[in-house]
């Protein structure tokens, strides 16, 4: 079992950066893939990026390629998203996940990310 908790999130200003950090409690944090999803108002929960568990491969949606960045620190037990360039579309809640044997089925409770135009 791992728990998840959210910060970094906040008010920015369209062009703007924002580190999303993810912290992560349980010994076994290593062996997790690791991924932080979106939720904006009245839409679906939405894939943003992923990381494998040794950091060794990343994947991200096409909305936010060339612009975030995810990573980890597993001595830390830490997962990174690194937001640049933000654009008031990527206004939503950001969720930290473990990804487990039947997906992504470890959830932290979500970091508000508020864009201004």
């Amino acid at each position: 079992q791992v728990q998840l908790v959210e910060s970094g999130g906040g008010l920015v200003q369209a062009g703007g950066s924002l580190r999303l950090s993810c912290a992560a409690s349980g010994r076994t944090f290593s062996m997790y893939g690791m991924g932080w999803f979106r939720q904006a108002p009245g839409k679906e929960r939405e894939f943003v990026a992923a990381i494998s568990f040794s950091g060794s491969n990343t994947y991200y949606a096409d909305s936010v390629k060339g612009r975030f960045s995810i990573s980890r620190d597993n001595a830390k037990n830490m997962v990174y998203l690194q937001m640049n360039g933000l654009k008031p579309e990527d206004t939503a809640i950001y969720y930290c996940a473990a990804k487990g044997i039947n997906g992504f089925e470890h959830w932290g409770q979500g970091t508000q990310v508020t864009v201004s135009s």
